[in-house]
């Protein structure tokens, strides 16, 4: 099953506008998605850009979403556990919570917002990686859904 991901800043495959990047606000955008399959326990959300000159570079990692949320509102704090129980990993930043898009300059990067439903809550702290989020995660997925931006400076 797929889960529909849209945020009512940007479109699919759309520009992300600036506010949501380093040389805005680096605020989250407001993001909202479909219902999730029965059985969801958890949602997570992982952010990266896969056109990163390093590699794959992680913008956000979030788990432990409460499984009947449908949104997230805009800005979400940069704190380890938000509003609703949620945790915070760290971003390839070194930062905790969301970090916008900040690409070298040149060609444009796209930014994937991919939204996870989970058949249990992932016992994890916050400030893991999303390499480990991917780990606890495995064999739990029931839906996954993406939202992609682009973004060039």
């Amino acid at each position: 099953m797929a889960l529909t991901v849209l945020s009512s800043a940007f479109q699919e495959g759309d520009r992300i506008p600036t506010k949501y990047t380093c040389q805005g606000q680096d605020i989250s955008p407001p993001l909202a998605w479909s219902q999730p399959p029965v059985g969801t326990q958890s949602l997570a959300l992982i952010v990266d850009d896969p056109d990163a000159p390093g590699g794959v570079f992680t913008h956000w990692v979030l788990f432990n979403i409460p499984s009947e949320s449908r949104e997230l509102a805009e800005a979400v704090p940069t704190q380890a556990k938000v509003t609703g129980g949620a945790l915070q990993g760290k971003n390839d930043f070194g930062r905790i919570g969301y970090g916008g898009p900040c690409p070298p300059p040149g060609s444009p990067h796209r930014y994937q917002f991919t939204l996870y439903a989970l058949d249990q809550p992932l016992d994890l702290k916050a400030g893991v990686s999303k390499k480990q989020l991917l780990g606890a995660m495995e064999g739990h997925i029931l839906a996954q859904g993406r939202l992609t931006g682009i973004y060039q400076r």
